[in-house]
């Protein structure tokens, strides 16, 4: 028999009507994975019981596009984010090849779209034999040393390596260079998310996939809900094996179950990949490009679609974005457009009327708003249009992209309803989303706690829906709310 839970005292964010400031508390039974009753002063009968003390009651929290074992090795890698310019990363480098002489440099998070044309000459200036490998911040580019391209079996050239090459070699920059992240390092990295109010999550890992879940499980590596896509090297592994987006994966505690097949369609907006009708500015005739031609891009829908499978296409510029709907389209695919970066209206009808999920990661935009200015001039109200794909009666869901930005929903969300990082006024305050809109875009469909739903829940230290007077002291609040308990099927995380 399943041992009960009751949440005493708690007061309900309300995320279908009015705001529930001032709700008179409630106490929440929980039985198993579900909701089994809500109302003042229900009787004990035997159940564990939890004073909430008038906190707020909500649905946990889903990050809907996480590189998990990225996220996780993150604390293995220099944080680069902050550098401004190649030179003050050159400096860093080489600091830290003179601090730990003889260990690999690896770092993350710098954004290089603005800077000049970097290579490895200059990097091996300051490296000499000490194998380097900077990851970019949008994770779709490295600019690595001579030791760095010898030990990935990579060919020498005096540029970064991009796209393709770079996550095609992703497997032994990890073998070789940092090691893999743990079941350690997993379990660190969702304990920090649970802190948080993350309930589950979406993996779209490089590496690995959803046969790897089961010894990390069993390692302790497995805390929360996890999605768990494959990319094509994988797919026939995972047709094989008669796997459907939503089934269970065996000996994972009924925690992983299969997501989708990931296809990464275009390039990036930082090394100017993504691939869009219009030309970048100062480039003209450069498009950006597919990482896979229309028709094959169609042909892995396919596939992934007789098996069972959704899929979610990494799709940035708009004309990645045409191809991706038409190769849903031709097989009644049900799946979602990831980042879905730069829409015109045309695109957002037709997700509509396909039913095709936007799966978007607003913290990207506080990073790309200049660079999306200079190289998309007068493409902006186009750009993150969460406020047209929501009234289009898209369904949105948001996420991070960790490492690319802080697993944090709570950032996210700011985000999405103030659309600016610093004291600039909101970037296309137009395409704004209210606080409730974001929070239900973050909690994988569930609304207003009630009898009958999901058990995954995050209590708060306040409302964070509370009325505000303008966006940003909205976006405040959200960033500011604490969470003091986060459960799972009635477990406390």
């Amino acid at each position: 028999m399943q041992r009960a839970l009751i949440i005493r005292r708690t007061r309900l964010v309300d995320l279908s009507g009015p705001a529930a400031t001032g709700a008179e508390p409630v106490d929440v039974r929980v039985v198993g994975d579900r909701i089994e009753a809500v109302a003042p002063e229900l009787p004990a009968d035997g159940a564990t019981e939890y004073d909430a003390e008038g906190r707020w009651l909500a649905p946990g929290l889903w990050d809907q596009h996480v590189h998990l074992g990225q996220w996780a090795a993150a604390r293995r890698r220099l944080d680069v984010g902050e550098v401004d310019s190649p030179e003050a990363l050159l400096a860093l480098v080489g600091r830290q090849v003179a601090d730990q002489p003889g260990r690999p440099v690896v770092s993350w998070g710098h954004r290089a779209g603005a800077w000049r044309k970097v290579g490895v000459r200059e990097l091996d200036a300051v490296t000499g034999s000490t194998p380097t490998v900077l990851i970019s911040g949008d994770g779709h580019q490295a600019w690595l040393n001579s030791a760095g391209l010898a030990l990935l079996e990579l060919p020498w050239r005096d540029d970064v390596v991009r796209e393709d090459e770079w996550f095609s070699a992703f497997d032994l920059f990890e073998t070789r260079v940092t090691g893999r992240a743990d079941a350690a390092d997993y379990h660190a990295a969702q304990e920090a998310a649970a802190r948080r109010g993350v309930v589950g999550l979406v993996d779209f890992e490089f590496t690995g996939g959803p046969h790897e879940w089961p010894a990390r499980h069993a390692a302790g590596g497995c805390l929360l809900r996890i999605r768990a896509a494959t990319y094509a090297e994988g797919l026939e592994r995972v047709l094989d094996a008669g796997l459907r987006t939503g089934d269970v994966i065996p000996e994972t505690g009924g925690l992983v179950t299969m997501g989708p097949l990931k296809v990464i369609g275009d390039g990036s907006l930082n090394t100017r990949t993504a691939w869009c009708g219009a030309h970048y500015a100062g480039m003209p005739g450069h498009h950006g490009a597919p990482n896979l031609e229309p028709a094959a891009l169609a042909d892995l829908i396919g596939r992934a679609t007789a098996g069972g499978l959704e899929v979610a296409v990494h799709a940035i510029g708009d004309a990645a974005a045409a191809a991706t709907l038409a190769g849903l389209a031709a097989h009644g695919a049900r799946g979602s457009i990831e980042h879905a970066q730069l829409l015109p209206p045309a695109l957002i009808a037709e997700l509509s009327r396909l039913g095709v999920v936007a799966s978007v990661q607003p913290a990207h935009l506080l990073d790309d708003r200049d660079l999306t200015e200079a190289l998309w001039p007068g493409r902006g109200q186009d750009c993150f249009p969460f406020r047209s794909l929501l009234d289009a009666g898209v369904t949105l869901r948001l996420g991070s992209d960790a490492p690319v930005a802080p697993l944090d929903p709570w950032l996210a969300m700011a985000a999405a309803v103030h659309r600016s990082g610093d004291e600039r006024p909101p970037w296309h305050g137009e395409q704004a989303l209210t606080p409730r809109e974001a929070l239900a875009a973050s909690t994988d469909g569930q609304g207003t706690p009630r009898a009958g739903a999901r058990a995954d829940l995050m209590l708060l230290d306040r409302d964070p829906l509370a009325p505000t007077s303008d966006s940003a002291t909205a976006a405040a609040l959200l960033r500011a709310t604490e969470v003091e308990a986060t459960w799972i099927a009635g477990v406390r995380v």
